[in-house]
């Protein structure tokens, strides 16, 4: 898993312009306003609720390949997604509890991957999948010149699966969540890697992260997503 450095004002401006870009109507996804939007955004992709339940935004993920990059929904080749990504955690919230000076030790943050459209949208009776699971995340201050200490720490829970969407079942939706102790703690987390990857190893349609997070006690506090699908439609 590998996550590199990068300019912070430029990728986080990659990323929330871009989201403008997408949907003309959203303003920038910056301080309260900006956390509505990205709840909006969410929603009108219907991962809210097949994915996720409303939540408080408390970061945002800026998620690279060497091609490609995450924009809160836009289309991404599969081809260009076929190694993990680069990844920042990116602490845009000053003062809130997640927040941290650049020493402070803070809660053990967690990403996952999921797409909630197998084998498609329509017929989501393999869903979820889990793609990506990892842990010990470190946070990045928008506020510093580099990143606030991630190497050799981060633990693939799950490894990374690539997106392979089958031939003519349309877009599918690959969800990148940030999760974080809901009790605060600033323990070391003991993390169960779920059973399989189809459905998270939970029983019914669309079932996956969000047991795997209650069940381990996290919850959500930041998502980004893309799409991709197969060339033959």
């Amino acid at each position: 898993m590998r996550f590199t450095k990068y300019s912070l004002l430029a990728t986080v401006f990659s990323v929330l312009v871009s989201a403008v870009q997408i949907h003309p109507e959203q303003s920038p996804l910056n301080g309260d306003h900006g956390k509505a939007d990205l709840i909006d955004i969410l929603t009108k992709a219907g991962i809210i609720p097949d994915v996720l339940d409303p939540f408080v935004p408390k970061l945002t993920l800026s998620i690279f390949w060497e091609n490609a990059t995450a924009e809160v929904g836009n289309l991404v080749p599969v081809s260009d997604v076929q190694t993990p990504p680069d990844v920042q955690f990116i602490d845009f919230t000053p003062g809130l509890p997640l927040a941290t000076t650049k020493r402070a030790k803070h809660s053990q943050l967690t990403l996952a991957l999921t797409d909630p459209d197998a084998p498609s949208r329509d017929n989501p009776k393999w869903s979820q999948v889990c793609h990506w699971l990892a842990t010990n995340v470190q946070l990045t201050h928008p506020d510093s010149s580099s990143s606030s200490g991630f190497s050799k720490d981060v633990v693939d829970i799950m490894p990374y699966k690539p997106p392979g969407p089958p031939p003519k079942t349309g877009r599918h939706r690959y969800v990148f969540v940030a999760l974080a102790p809901r009790n605060g703690t600033t323990k070391a987390l003991h993390l169960s890697k779920p059973k399989e990857r189809r459905h998270w190893g939970y029983e019914g349609d669309r079932t996956g992260v969000r047991e795997w997070a209650e069940s381990m006690g996290l919850e959500v506090i930041g998502a980004n997503f893309v799409y991709a699908e197969n060339e033959e439609q």
